[in-house]
């Protein structure tokens, strides 16, 4: 079996990939790791002073909060969640209230209760049934509640200055340097610096910030950059991700916002190459990104909106390949997002990430953050939002947003139909990188602003293995399973073995239709040859679609077709459902779970469909 595995591993990884592993997690286990790692290091004096830097600070979005000239809104949603957090209650995954009490101690599950051991991070586990999900640790230790906090400040007029310099002191005394399970994630220490730094320039002329604070700070920076830098090659050869993308553009500005601390202008150069290297590799030419995720693709518009508009400020900007592929995301996230609501489908792997929350929008809503980019890049905005003016944008021009009626993105397996009120987003894909859901041939059907027919989203990347199994195979999609089994197979946590590596699609249009037409080769498990095919054909005009699907090479086996329902418009909703001999056929009817939120399920309701010969289906909404 394990060398089964290593084979699956080399086959759907590289050698590369594997090679690094092996070696990796013999470093670790042997403790050879930890000496790259020092957890008593020595205490960098920086060579500037408090009263120096706020001189003299290298350029940011602003200068400091003084400078800035945001129109000022006491919205009541912003005047609660402080509240919340002066009251020792914190939002989790942009959603979930947890009250951690006044004494958390930063290591501790809240979820779960289990508090992790300080010792180095390459001992802690971050899979444990015990422990839970570790990213419930992680979550307050990244800082991106201090927007919650500066936000309040600047709108309401009240100096939460000390409180915001006493979390990080708080976090300072309860994680030393490279121990416990804060530093067991690179991505996490590079968000939490950004964070930092933000609330570095916006407290600039405090009195709260002191010259010991202030080195301290310094000193923290310098030994998590370290950190960074150190471990780069595991998030750009292991993981190479989001993860990837997140600690190189942290090197890159950690050499432009802190040139003071030593070797960052020397790290600064190597991470500004990789991440326009890592840039050209995972968003691919069509805009789509190598995660199969949106919430993953709007983790990368806030980089780039960061690493972009940073980079001009220093006369320091990307190469014509980053801004090419940043403009290309933007349209393709724009193709994909509902007019009326501002969101998107909850297609692929979703984990609550939010890095830089600058308005009171719904996590789900993504309009600020595409405005942001789109600012950076064009100057333009489909609707001015107080975020632009954060980033030091004050005059970017309203226009009109434009959708194409057919929008096809085949490098990542996203085609779009955009007819009236309605949006039809499809999945049809073949994977040169790791796919994170068997959702090929999903359906997602929005009508004025309402997800209708949805995708189910994550939940949680650890917990039961009922939860785990349905939100990432077949019967947690729209989409077609074949006796039971997935389009590829399942491993262990986040792998699916045997890509699917055959697929084509189409869009194209009638006077009367708008069409789509795609397939793929899969199901390992039966058959080398078993083809799903489906297509589907949309009435223009009208809330009414027609799928058919249809099975090749696969003779003697039952085929399992898929519906979600958002339960708040079901009943809006008429479907039938034939084989293809034009029997009709009885759903079995159950309430199952989608998750909008990472760690937050709600109700939805699954139709499921069997035959032997494929399925004629059609969807009709009504009027409200």
């Amino acid at each position: 079996m394990k060398i089964l595995r290593l084979l699956n591993i080399i086959r759907n990884m590289g050698m590369r990939y594997t090679q690094f592993r092996l070696f990796y997690e013999f470093r670790r286990k042997t403790g050879l790791l930890k000496s790259k790692f020092p957890t008593q290091p020595k205490f960098i004096d920086c060579t500037i002073t408090l009263d120096e830097w706020k001189k003299n600070a290298p350029k940011f979005f602003f200068e400091s909060k003084e400078s800035l000239k945001i129109t000022k809104n006491q919205h009541s949603e912003l005047h609660e969640t402080f509240n919340d957090i002066k009251n020792y209650a914190y939002t989790y995954f942009s959603k979930t209230k947890l009250s951690l009490g006044k004494d958390f101690d930063w290591i501790t599950n809240p979820e779960t209760g289990y508090k992790y051991e300080l010792i180095h991070w390459s001992q802690i586990v971050d899979l444990s049934k015990q422990a839970g999900d570790i990213k419930y640790v992680w979550e307050k230790a990244r800082f991106s509640f201090l927007y919650d906090i500066i936000r309040y400040d600047y709108h309401f007029d009240k100096d939460c200055s000390k409180l915001v310099f006493n979390e990080i002191e708080s976090f300072l005394g309860h994680n030393p340097i490279n121990l416990g399970p804060n530093y067991r994630c690179s991505q996490e220490i590079s968000l939490r610096i950004l964070n930092w730094s933000f609330a570095l320039y916006y407290y600039r002329n405090s009195a709260a910030l002191t010259e010991e604070r202030f080195k301290s700070i310094m000193n923290a920076i310098y030994w998590q950059l370290h950190h960074v830098y150190n471990n780069i090659n595991f998030s750009r050869i292991a993981v190479r991700n989001n993860h990837a993308l997140t600690e190189t553009l942290m090197l890159f500005l950690g050499g432009l916002l802190f040139p003071f601390l030593p070797d960052t202008k020397k790290w600064s150069v190597k991470g500004k190459k990789w991440f326009q290297e890592e840039i050209a590799y995972q968003i691919y030419k069509d805009g789509t990104f190598l995660q199969f995720s949106m919430n993953y693709h709007r983790v990368v518009i806030q980089l780039l909106t960061w690493g972009i508009k940073l980079g001009e400020i220093h006369d320091s900007p990307f190469n014509s390949t980053v801004y090419e592929r940043a403009k290309k995301s933007l349209y393709f996230l724009r193709q994909c997002q509902d007019e009326q609501s501002g969101k998107l489908p909850n297609y692929g792997a979703n984990d609550g990430a939010l890095f830089f929350k600058l308005t009171n929008d719904d996590y789900r809503v993504y309009t600020s953050q595409l405005n942001d980019l789109s600012a950076v890049l064009f100057n333009e905005v489909s609707k001015q939002d107080e975020s632009q003016r954060w980033y030091g944008i004050t005059n970017a021009k309203i226009i009109t947003q434009e959708y194409n009626n057919l929008a096809a993105f085949p490098l990542g397996g996203n085609f779009v139909i955009n007819d009236g009120s309605t949006k039809t987003f499809i999945k049809c894909a073949q994977y040169k990188d790791r796919p994170g859901h068997a959702d090929n041939l999903h359906v997602d059907i929005w009508l004025d602003g309402e997800n209708y027919i949805w995708d189910t989203g994550s939940y949680k990347y650890n917990t039961t293995e009922e939860y785990s199994e349905f939100f990432s195979r077949c019967h947690g999609h729209n989409t077609v399973s074949l006796d039971g089994r997935d389009q590829m197979l399942k491993g262990s946590r986040f792998i699916w073995n045997y890509w699917t590596k055959k697929a084509k699609a189409n869009l194209s249009e009638t006077p009367n239709t708008h069409e789509f037409s795609g397939q793929f080769q899969g199901f390992p498990e039966l058959g080398n040859k078993i083809v799903h095919k489906r297509s589907l054909s949309k009435k223009k005009g009208r809330n009414k679609w027609t799928i058919s699907d249809s099975l090749q090479n696969a003779e003697n086996l039952t085929a399992q077709l898929y519906w979600h329902f958002n339960p708040e418009t079901y009943n809006q909703i008429d479907i039938v459902c034939k084989d293809c001999d034009g029997k009709l056929l009885n759903p079995v009817i159950e309430e199952k779970w989608c998750s909008n939120y990472y760690g937050e399920i709600e109700p939805s309701i699954r139709h499921t469909y069997m035959s032997e010969t494929g399925f004629e289906t059609t969807i009709e909404i009504k009027s409200k």
